[in-house]
């Protein structure tokens, strides 16, 4: 039995504790927080509970989450607890006696008044009794314990499955927990915990015993489950890493569609497949889209950074034979990609100047009209602010404008219909192809940007002013008729327009404010809003941008005044 010393003094028994739930197959993307917040309620129950532990991690894969802590004591810390009594005066007589207060308050304690204690305070002298509570065995407490953590884990969306109406991501199947090599007893979703769990569901489908919490990473391994997601990850990487290499090329590993196949798989197999080079003709986001986003796949490029008619896919099942996956795989992309030169090709049969008037049929938002009636206060906001803006050539000033005409066309054409997030960057495609100059197709991209935390900045004169010009309109219009963000609830992204705007006045230290811009958008929507306060709305988006400028200060490491 393995001991430690606690607190330099006292030596403990400690075994390691396992915890694993078993279910059906989990979203990737509900995984990493899952399992955050299972390492982090864990650590914080055991400590609440009095039980010392050495470290504390958690991993998992589409079918189980696994906490694993090591060193736990093996029993809680005793504790004391003190209770207070009547005061001195009450609990004894003139002649020191204990009078029935006294005897009562012990008795009730199963004490005697002489194991009782005076203790001194602000409001006098008091009895108090001081009682040593032992601290219970681990097992006994965990058994508590573990439901709660099962419990406390919340998920973007939930299931019920069961009687109970125990809610989770998805149905679970079995749960095992072990203290050592004594099973941990609880109830929860109508099962009760055990020793067993399953390995791979196509290369090891069959239920085993784990004797002991030691050795659990060792028999799910050899049940062909790579339960680390740290590990599977580096795996997946050297083999997709490989397999490109095969064709002579090079994966493009990107970070978030790496840790989404992670959390796809138990056991990775990669598999080099390939697709016609004819559709190589069509512009490389969209075939990296269809690739990465759609499909889950790796593209391969040469050593130029240049797209090869090659991708890698990773597979959970490598005892299917690789010439069924190869092609299953080559067909899926095949079709994809037949659509997506159908699409392209019907869209550039009309300049992108020519779909603007469809934007009439694209409702923005009920109260604030179509996306075409948004499109003219934006041209409207980037002429106000190209005429503020110092230094700009006239051939500037009329790509802000252009620019600021088109930016919205992209969403009628059938690319974007099928590839949401392609918005901005098949704009950009279809005004070079329609013959606009090269600044104003710029613009029409970088008027997206910043789209997420960390982006980049419109680098662009036209781009920050029609940057600046849709987000504008896009928070006064929404303010202007109450919609606001309520808690973490900010279905128009008013955050984050907030502070892109803020971001690119920074960045291009334009001689126009905030409020100046906030209100020449509010100026604009007067003929569809007829009851707007300017002057109030102003200082309510202002007060409201102002928290977010002290959040950006603050990441910056800038005092915010």
């Amino acid at each position: 039995m393995k001991q430690v010393i606690i607190e330099g003094v006292k030596i403990v028994p400690v075994h390691n504790m396992l915890l694993e739930i078993g279910t059906e197959e989990i979203p990737a993307r509900f995984m990493p927080g899952a399992l955050k917040q299972l390492k982090e309620n864990g650590a914080r129950l055991l400590q609440e509970n009095r039980l010392v532990f050495g470290e504390i991690y958690s991993c998992g894969t589409p079918r189980r989450l696994v906490l694993f802590v090591r060193e736990l004591v093996d029993k809680q810390e005793d504790r004391e607890e003190k209770k207070k009594g009547p005061s001195k005066e009450l609990a004894f007589d003139e002649h020191g006696q204990p009078t029935q207060a006294a005897l009562g308050f012990a008795r009730k304690l199963g004490l005697t008044v002489e194991e009782l204690e005076v203790e001194k305070s602000e409001k006098g002298e008091h009895l108090v009794a001081v009682q040593k509570i032992p601290g219970r065995e681990a097992p006994e407490v965990l058994g508590g314990l573990i439901p709660g953590l099962i419990k406390s884990i919340s998920f973007p969306k939930n299931m019920y499955w069961e009687e109970s109406g125990t809610r989770f991501a998805r149905p679970i199947r079995q749960l095992l927990c072990l203290y050592g090599s004594e099973r941990v007893s609880f109830s929860y979703a109508g099962l009760q915990s055990g020793t067993q769990t399953r390995g791979h569901r196509f290369l090891s489908p069959g239920p085993f015993t784990v004797e002991a919490a030691d050795g659990y990473f060792a028999c799910i391994e050899e049940a062909n489950v790579l339960v680390d997601q740290e590990k599977r990850s580096r795996v997946i990487q050297d083999m997709v890493r490989d397999a490109a290499a095969g064709c002579g090329g090079r994966a493009c590993m990107d970070p978030e569609l790496l840790e989404e196949v992670t959390f796809l798989v138990e056991k990775p197999h990669a598999v080099l497949c390939s697709f016609p080079e004819s559709y190589l003709e069509l512009p490389r986001e969209i075939l990296v889209t269809t690739m990465q986003s759609h499909q889950r796949y790796f593209p391969v490029e040469n050593g130029s950074g240049l797209l090869m008619p090659y991708f890698v896919t990773v597979s959970n099942n490598e005892s299917a034979p690789v010439s069924n996956v190869r092609e299953g795989n080559e067909k899926v992309l095949k079709a994809r990609f037949a659509d997506a030169r159908f699409f392209y090709d019907e869209d550039l049969k009309t300049p992108l100047a020519d779909k603007v008037k469809k934007l009439e049929e694209i409702l923005f938002q009920e109260e604030l009209g179509t996306v075409y009636e948004k499109t003219e206060r934006v041209v409207g906001l980037a002429r106000f602010l190209v005429e503020r803006m110092p230094g700009l050539t006239d051939m500037e000033r009329k790509a802000a404008e252009r620019a600021a005409w088109l930016c919205k066309a992209d969403l009628t054409t059938f690319m974007v219909g099928e590839f949401p997030e392609l918005q901005g960057i098949i704009g950009e495609k279809y005004a070079l192809q329609s013959g606009e100059n090269e600044k104003t197709a710029r613009a029409v991209f970088e008027h997206y940007q910043p789209r997420f935390a960390g982006d980049s900045l419109p680098q662009t004169a036209a781009g920050a002013a029609v940057a600046l010009a849709d987000r504008a309109d896009h928070v006064a219009g929404c303010f202007s008729i109450g919609i606001r963000p309520t808690g973490s609830q900010d279905p128009y992204a008013l955050r984050r327009h907030s502070l892109g705007i803020l971001q690119v006045l920074l960045e291009h230290e334009l001689p126009v404010s905030f409020g100046e811009l906030i209100e020449q958008a509010l100026l604009l929507l007067k003929d569809r809003l007829k009851e707007i306060n300017i002057e109030e709305t102003v200082e309510q988006v202002r007060e409201f941008a102002w928290q977010r400028l002290r959040h950006y200060f603050q990441e910056k490491g800038l005092d915010y005044d």
